[in-house]
């Protein structure tokens, strides 16, 4: 029996942007150890082994940020704390049950597309 892969990935955006800039960073000095907090969790709960937790640059929903990425399912969290990441282990990762109350609105974060027809519609 080979190592099994994971069931979850937790796509967890690190993007910092310089003083300035037009758009908003998802790490701030207030939500930079979400990451660290994050993992630390998945390992108190011995579940790091199938829960793979990933840093990611922008994922373009800064203005909801912080935020993770949950697959299968692309489910996205939005506004993130401890409190918040606490709940996401527990309900939806251990519990198979999404946290629909930090799930980000459709108008951000609407079904997919696929490659073929966002093809189509930039008429290429």
């Amino acid at each position: 029996m080979g190592i099994p892969q994971p069931s979850f990935y937790i796509f967890k955006c690190e993007q910092s942007s310089p003083p300035g800039m037009p758009k908003p960073s998802c790490v701030t000095a207030q939500t930079q150890d979400l990451f660290q907090y994050l993992a630390q969790s998945l390992m108190k709960e011995g579940i790091m082994g199938t829960v793979q937790p990933i840093r990611t640059s922008c994922m373009n929903r800064c203005n909801a940020g912080p935020i993770i990425l949950v697959e299968p399912g692309h489910t996205m969290y939005v506004r993130l704390t401890k409190e918040k990441i606490d709940r996401i282990i527990t309900e939806h990762i251990i519990g198979g049950n999404v946290v629909e109350e930090y799930v980000i609105d459709s108008e951000l974060w609407d079904a997919p597309i696929t490659p073929a027809d966002m093809k189509k519609q930039m008429g290429r």
